[in-house]
């Protein structure tokens, strides 16, 4: 028992019998304690001691007794209140039942007639509370008990209470506040003092819209981000969000969310009437409002209009004075379901782009095939188009006037006229970030490293090199229209910041913020990502390479991962189209070729690149840490165990691969080199082979272990092949090394043939080889693959078509022939076009794939106007 507890239970030893800890809140620790007088259980709550000093024990208990006359049923009562051993408690009820922030956190969403059920019941305890001069000031789930399904208020007048006491007005002290931020009232928020019964309506709205929906009106991940969004934003609409919540049920907690106090209801009973009246509008509630002003308030409106109808020199100042500049658009929400050909796609790359006047949007889309290409919407209108020539295209970008839409496919930038045309080839290069900036000038990102290109094609040019000993890469840069610099992330040791480069002399300067896909907003904003998947807008002196201003939360979950930018789109204008959602949480799925489907319970994690051990009774991954930091580790899944081990702590393991005991593992590290690894925890990583200033990635030990299959990148050779030997000397030799990209490689189970993807053809196809020096490849597929994997003997070939597994047999010989493919698996894979993201078990019978967590069948972005706009009129 704690010093304080044992203090407590002795000084209220004649009275009650604390039995145990029942919970912790801002102000208070509350005990299960016994009655001992009356032979029943209460709820013991005493206040935090520093929060005590400040608000004077005399004072507070004083205040108190207000509320000890609230005698209704959906009112907790106050039994009792003093002071024991320099601790200031009271004592409520004990309420067998939860809390409606319990039922929340189990259930997230309640059934329509339930929320406005337990709504009216609060503001019938509102109302009668408002009745005897007492506001509570804290409306929230946690302090809504259920005791029996019907409302119970707790803590009513405890922060009335606080706010009188002596330390009220010191209360920001100590960092404490009156009131939660995802509940205040915009004027609790601006701290007024003088707050009214409307302060307690707009909680209540708060609270039964996020009965209605999981969430409160407004979030963030911060108390000032949230407040910054109750003083500056309308929230989303209820019945776009959940279509069963009537209209008259939205119109009521629209009103009483309404940002000024006067327009909202005038009592918490009217509140309750306008969710039990059908035909309640929000116009209802403006004539209301109107009707509810005194004569006095009518009179002083009137009275300006009075005298100048009686003064002509009053009319023609009102006629002639300058005009306000007119307020600016609401901010406006709606999202963009998509079903059948034409479904975005959520797969490599960003898949979205907004054009710079924000009219329309392009995006990667699916048709009937599943098979993908570029699409491009106008807002206004419900149809997408397809582009001809983009299939498999990623990154898509605008031109700077919106007529030509640019993109990455093959290995190549390339773009094409919205207005109709020929795919035309820019350069041929790996990117995974593009901007179209001034002056035709295009620049990428491409082996960590920021390149630019002429808009009409030509020979890339090197810009800037990131500094390799200190780990750094430079990704997703953003070109400004005025040609004055280039937004972009630097990633640093796994850490993302923000970073700018002037032109024309090409110096880096460092913004000091951390964050990720910065992008350039008209008006000196720039928009950028917080790795938890918050959007942030702050003012930005491009002259000056800083951030003037502190930053502004816009919308949160936007979907991102370590991998590649975020699914996000941000027009000059400030328009704004992404993907909600956490692509960084993956969940690892088994399939059999029945098709039946299961989850592993595995931890919610970003796994990627999965492999089958060699008795199929386990799985190495690589996991990607990305709430903190960009970095990766090798974890090992064990199936008959149910566990998950991580093997690696070097923050930097990528890919790997089983040694033919099954005991260890091949994987590669930092600056290149290749390690080996026990599984079982014992020992230290093995080095085996250095390959600095390249990527290597897919490895495949040999079914012999004697040595190793990669797939290498470098600025100078692409995507090629190259074979390593594990016993000594360890030597390196290319085994396909040519103009095109090879990757996605496979060794079959005698290690005598090779698979790979190769774009030779101009699309990515699969071609089979054997490992020997000079032999020649065959063509297996016709229409397009993806990663392929050997079935068990090395005669079944399986690949990747877009979310299919397909199946060929293949009769080796002197020139082997391949059967038609046929379908073994359907599933949503997380497509990555550098990657094996799919395994087979040794036996043939097992699939793992990943897949994101939570993944919708019919897809959606969101789309934001004039958030920017609204941004701008206040000058922030």
């Amino acid at each position: 028992m704690t010093a304080p507890l044992q203090r407590l239970t002795l000084a209220l030893a004649d009275r009650y019998r604390i039995e145990r800890e029942l919970g912790q809140g801002g102000m208070a620790t509350v005990y299960l304690a016994q009655d001992l007088r009356h032979d029943r259980k209460v709820a013991l709550k005493v206040l935090r001691p520093e929060l005590a000093a400040i608000l004077g024990g005399d004072r507070f208990l004083k205040e108190i007794k207000t509320t000890a006359n609230l005698q209704h049923p959906h009112i907790l009562s106050l039994f009792d209140s003093g002071e024991a051993d320099g601790m200031v408690y009271y004592v409520m009820p004990f309420v067998q039942g939860e809390s409606l922030r319990d039922r929340l956190n189990r259930e997230h969403q309640l059934p329509v007639e339930d929320a406005v059920r337990i709504a009216r019941e609060v503001a019938d305890a509102l109302e009668y509370a408002h009745g005897h001069g007492v506001i509570h000031r804290d409306i929230k789930p946690e302090n809504i008990l259920l005791h029996g399904g019907h409302a119970q208020v707790a803590d009513f007048g405890i922060a009335l209470a606080v706010s009188r006491s002596d330390g009220g007005t010191r209360m920001t002290e100590t960092g404490m506040s009156l009131g939660t931020p995802h509940y205040m009232s915009p004027e609790q928020a601006m701290g007024e003092r003088e707050v009214t019964a409307k302060a307690d309506i707009y909680a209540l709205g708060c609270v039964l819209y996020e009965m209605l929906t999981a969430e409160p009106p407004f979030n963030g991940p911060t108390a000032q981000a949230i407040i910054a969004r109750v003083m500056t934003e309308e929230p989303r609409s209820l019945t776009l969000q959940r279509r069963t919540i009537p209209p008259h049920v939205e119109a009521a907690v629209v009103t009483a969310l309404s940002k000024l106090p006067a327009d909202r209801f005038a009592s918490a009973a009217l509140f309750s009437a306008a969710l039990g009246n059908t035909a309640f509008t929000t116009t209802t509630a403006t004539r209301a409002a109107t009707a509810a002003r005194s004569p006095r308030t009518k009179a002083a409106a009137a009275l300006p209009w009075t005298l100048l109808a009686l003064t002509a020199a009053g009319l023609a100042w009102a006629l002639l004075r300058p005009r306000p500049s007119p307020a600016p658009p609401p901010v406006t929400r709606f999202t963009i379901a998509f079903e059948g050909a034409g479904r975005i796609s959520d797969g490599a790359g960003s898949p979205i782009a907004v054009s710079p006047d924000g009219s329309r949007i392009a995006y990667i889309g699916r048709d009937s095939t599943r098979a993908t290409w570029l699409y491009f919407r106008v807002l206004d209108r419900e149809e997408p188009a397809q582009i001809a020539g983009t299939s498999g295209a990623i990154a898509p970008f605008f031109s700077p006037d919106g007529a030509t839409l640019g993109f990455s496919q093959d290995g190549k930038i390339r773009k094409v006229g919205l207005g109709g045309g020929a795919v035309v080839t820019i350069c041929e290069c790996n990117a995974n970030g593009i901007s179209w900036g001034a002056d035709d000038i295009i620049y990428f990102s491409s082996s960590n490293s920021l390149h630019r290109v002429s808009g009409a094609g030509g020979r890339p040019e090197l810009l800037l090199a990131p500094d390799t000993a200190k780990g750094e890469s430079l990704r997703w840069p953003d070109a400004l229209p005025d040609g004055s610099g280039v937004l972009l992330t630097l990633v640093r040791q796994g850490a993302p910041t923000l970073g700018f480069v002037s032109l024309p002399d090409g110096k880096l300067h460092e913004l000091g913020q951390p964050g990720m896909y910065p992008r350039w907003v008209n008006g000196g904003y720039l928009a950028f990502l917080q790795q938890d998947g918050t959007l942030f807008a702050a003012p930005f002196d491009a002259k000056a390479a800083r951030l003037s201003g502190a930053p502004v939360p816009i919308v949160d979950r936007v979907r991102s991962g370590p991998a590649f930018p975020a699914k996000l789109g941000i027009a000059r204008t400030g328009t704004l189209a992404y993907m909600g959602g956490q692509t960084a949480l993956r969940e690892l799925v088994l399939a059999d070729r029945e098709g039946h489907l299961s989850v592993l319970p595995a931890p919610s994690r970003f796994y990627d690149r999965p492999k089958f051990s060699p008795d199929g009774e386990r799985i190495a991954m690589q996991v990607l840490d990305f709430a903190t930091r960009l970095t990766s580790d090798i974890w090992v899944a064990d199936l008959r165990a149910g566990n998950l081990s991580r093997i690696t702590f070097d923050s930097s393991s990528s890919d790997a691969s089983w040694m033919p005991d099954g005991r260890r593992l091949v994987y590669t590290g930092r600056q290149g080199t290749f390690y080996r690894i026990a599984t079982d925890g014992s020992g230290v990583p093995e080095s085996l082979l250095a390959r600095p200033n390249r990527t290597a990635a897919e490895l495949h030990v040999s079914p012999d272990g004697k040595f190793l299959a990669f797939r290498e990148t470098d600025a100078r050779t692409r995507r090629d092949v190259w074979v390593a030997a594990l016993d000594t000397p360890r030597t390196v030799r290319p085994l396909l090394h040519t103009p095109f990209e090879e990757r996605s490689i496979a060794l079959s189970p005698d290690g005598k043939w090779l698979a790979y993807i190769s774009n030779e053809t101009g699309t990515d196809e699969l071609f089979v080889r054997r490992l020997e020096e000079g032999s020649g490849h065959w063509r297996v597929s016709r229409t397009g693959a993806g990663e392929p994997r050997w079935g068990p003997g090395g005669r079944e070939l399986l690949y990747r078509v877009a979310d299919t597994v397909v199946s060929v047999t293949m009769e080796a010989g002197a020139q082997p022939r391949f059967s038609d493919p046929r379908q073994v698996l359907v599933g949503r894979f997380n497509s990555d076009r550098n990657a094996t993201i799919w395994d087979i078990s040794p036996d043939g019978r097992r699939f793992i794939f990943t897949r994101a967590q939570g993944e919708s069948d019919t897809p959606s972005i969101s789309i934001v106007l004039h958030w920017f706009d609204r941004l701008r009129a206040a000058g922030k």
